[in-house]
């Protein structure tokens, strides 16, 4: 990173506390804002720069809403935090209004198919992501004690949006969770062997409040890296989660291998997740609940899925057929 201005924002943000991803996301627009207006300093441009910037996102790069508000969210706090020098609410740009897509799901069968191709290594973490409805970065982000095997429960910390929420556990994968922890175990056990071992990473505030707990066993990843590495905010050796990328390309290959010709990504297995529950009767709050959506709307996509086709409108073909 060359520029001075977005070294000083990165380290405004860590200092703030701000998540590692939130921060490249914020750069990344912030970076773009300044090249739309010729690398103009932002100092030098204001609120008709900023409408003119989320127009062209909307009007011409045809993002998505949601891409167009991280946009604005992004641009807005380095004015606010960085410039001191808020922008107006009453910001006048033309808003995205891409009309959301149907969810791909996958039949129990293709689900079935797809997690026996799915290399070993890998597998269990997919079935945690169907079987309880998982984001992908919530599945590798999970800690050893978020497991309640008492009341087959997995915790979820800080999910998307900063919720906490508990899901279903499938009692079948009680005996596999049991083997990775003790998987888990032996690493702890080498990596407390090392010197250099400096512990697990923990949010600043946890690590204030239980200054021990990065060498405890219950608060290490659920799925391990297979390698220490360094933590760049404080250059401590540590052992971080497995890499997220190689669980995506994982499931591409399993699907290919499967000759599941729809396209199947890592978010299809909570797609289907919360399908198959409906299908299955379960209540739609209840599915709300497990997904952890704050708007009963986003859930409702999942009805219009099942009600498309056989299970909704009879098709005149068949009157004639």
């Amino acid at each position: 990173m060359n520029s001075l201005f977005l070294v000083h924002i990165k380290e405004l943000m860590w200092t703030q506390r701000y998540a590692k991803r939130t921060i490249e996301s914020y750069l990344y627009w912030i970076k773009a804002f300044i090249i739309f207006n010729n690398k103009r300093h932002p100092s030098k441009c204001h609120d008709r720069e900023v409408e003119a910037f989320l127009s062209h996102l909307s009007n011409v790069m045809n993002v998505a809403p949601k891409t167009q508000a991280l946009a604005l969210n992004a641009v807005a706090y380095m004015y606010k935090s960085v410039l001191k020098n808020e922008l107006t609410l009453t910001l006048n740009f033309n808003k995205s209004h891409i009309q959301q897509k149907l969810p791909v799901v996958l039949t129990q069968q293709e689900v079935s198919v797809l997690l026996l191709q799915i290399n070993a290594n890998y597998r269990l973490i997919c079935q945690l992501m169907y079987g309880s409805g998982l984001r992908l970065m919530e599945a590798v982000r999970l800690r050893v004690q978020d497991i309640d095997f008492d009341h087959f429960t997995v915790r979820v910390w800080q999910g998307k949006g900063a919720k906490n929420r508990c899901v279903t556990l499938a009692k079948e994968l009680v005996k596999q969770l049991k083997m990775q922890i003790s998987s888990v175990e032996l690493l702890f056990q080498c990596d407390n062997e090392n010197p250099a071992y400096q512990g697990v990473y923990l949010p600043f505030a946890l690590s204030r409040k239980y200054p021990y707990a990065r060498k405890e066993l219950g608060w290490h990843y659920l799925f391990p890296s297979k390698r220490l590495s360094i933590d760049p905010e404080v250059n401590a050796l540590r052992r971080h989660h497995i890499n997220e990328t190689s669980i995506r390309k994982m499931v591409k290959q399993a699907a290919k291998a499967a000759n599941i010709t729809k396209n199947v990504t890592c978010h299809t297995l909570r797609h289907s997740f919360a399908t198959h529950l409906l299908q299955r009767g379960a209540d739609i709050r209840t599915v709300q609940e497990q997904l952890g959506h704050s708007d009963l709307r986003t859930t409702q996509i999942y009805t219009h899925v099942i009600e498309h086709g056989a299970n909704g409108v009879r098709s005149p073909l068949s009157d004639i057929l």
